[in-house]
């Protein structure tokens, strides 16, 4: 790998630190270290469309989706974006118009509203642990899937709350999504419920993240990944179940009750109304099913 690539990827990487999410800027790495690998010894300015596009083919072959190279192909934008605004020898519409193979369209994989509800209810009794009491981390883990389900937040944006940003007195949380762009989202009263028994029994701890760990640092993704499969092999779900899929039951149900896309757009902090169209083919799924069930000329002869 050349030192001078691996210079430019450092300097970006760096910019990008101060304002994306980690698991963002984990993706951004990966990806264009792929390209200054398969470059070699070539400088990135000197690579052509014809050599990107070799390039996207190469992973493709090593068994790279189209799904994971479209977001490989957009941190190489991102990467190209960002050396541009210094070096004019950098194009930003060199990475424009490269031919990607073409991904199924996959729907959210959203639980059901039966489901959902019996993954996040909190168990009876309540936690009541105090901050010193083996067992605070159910009081966490209550408090975050709660706000995963009820606020439809991404893992990433859930983990970088600090303190500051709930109000629980007006029912409030503060959320940085993508690109630092803010949003404030509503709190459901078991999120405030939940939300103020994890305050109570939180352990001391000099940061400001709301959410923390057994050494006092901030929440680590994969501890929030284990509880929640944990909790949904208890519960008797035997479903994959993963933080994201809190996410897109919340869209889905959201809409459902509501039909208001535009609502869910902003609640989700979709740029585009496109991302969350997606969600308009699981609510159709949802009256298919209602009408199936209940209209006359679609029931089944007995």
């Amino acid at each position: 790998m050349r030192p001078e690539n691996r210079a430019l990827l450092d300097r970006f990487l760096a910019a990008q630190a101060v304002r994306g999410a980690p698991q963002t800027l984990e993706r951004y790495r990966r990806a264009c270290e792929s390209l200054l690998e398969l470059a070699a010894e070539r400088p990135l300015a000197s690579l052509d469309r014809h050599a990107l596009q070799r390039a996207l083919a190469t992973l493709h072959g090593r068994g790279l989706g189209p799904r994971t190279l479209a977001l490989t192909l957009s941190a190489w934008r991102r990467l190209w974006r960002a050396l541009a605004r210094e070096d004019p020898r950098f194009d930003p519409g060199l990475l424009t118009g490269l031919r990607l193979p073409k991904a199924p369209r996959r729907l959210p994989n959203a639980l059901t509203e039966a489901d959902a509800v019996r993954l996040v209810a909190p168990a009876d009794p309540p936690v009541t642990h105090a901050s010193d009491a083996p067992g605070w981390e159910a009081a966490r883990d209550q408090a975050a899937f709660e706000l995963l389900y009820g606020t439809g937040m991404r893992i990433g944006e859930l983990l970088a709350l600090d303190l500051a940003d709930i109000d629980l007195t007006s029912g409030e949380v503060r959320v940085f999504g993508k690109g630092r762009k803010e949003r404030l989202l509503p709190l459901g009263p078991p999120a405030v419920a939940a939300l103020a028994s994890w305050l109570a029994a939180r352990p001391p701890s000099d940061g400001p993240a709301l959410f923390v760990g057994a050494r006092g640092g901030r929440l680590a993704a994969g501890v929030l990944r284990r509880a929640l499969k944990a909790r949904a092999l208890e519960r008797g779900l035997a479903e994959r179940i993963y933080p994201h899929r809190l996410r897109h039951s919340f869209a889905s149900h959201v809409l459902q009750s509501s039909g208001d896309l535009r609502a869910v757009q902003e609640l989700m902090g979709h740029a585009s109304i496109a991302s969350t169209q997606v969600y308009t083919h699981l609510d159709f799924a949802h009256l298919a099913r209602a009408y199936d069930a209940a209209h006359p000329r679609a029931k089944k002869r007995s």
